[in-house]
């Protein structure tokens, strides 16, 4: 299902929607609801024109899916950002910067000894 809709959004052509993932999708049993879970360069500063842009092609996407995944239903889609992608994305920045820091430490008390 996540390819079928990440293939879908190339074709809309809608700026809004440039430089998105679809990182996974969460389907219940009973295939009612399925949440999209997205990831964007433009992080959480973009989630308001991504979600509307996201939910005014909701219906064209469960058309496509009704299309060509076999399944018995089509789950009504709900669009969330991926925030375990952007906490890992976090963790990396913090690790990134304490590097820069522990260099710039230790490579000042080199430099005294």
């Amino acid at each position: 299902m996540r390819e079928v809709i990440a293939d879908e959004l190339t074709k809309i052509d809608d700026e809004r929607l440039g430089f998105l993932t679809i990182t996974t999708v969460d389907v219940d049993s009973e295939m009612n609801r399925g949440i999209v879970f997205y990831d964007s360069i433009h992080g959480v500063e973009g989630d308001e024109l991504i979600l509307e842009a996201l939910n005014d092609h909701r219906k064209r996407l469960q058309s496509v899916i009704a299309d060509q995944v076999r399944a018995r239903r089509t789950p009504i889609l709900q669009f969330r950002p991926d925030d375990a992608i952007r906490a890992a994305q976090r963790i990396e920045e913090v690790l990134r910067q304490d590097e820069i820091r522990r260099k710039e430490l230790f490579g000042d008390k080199k430099s005294e000894s």
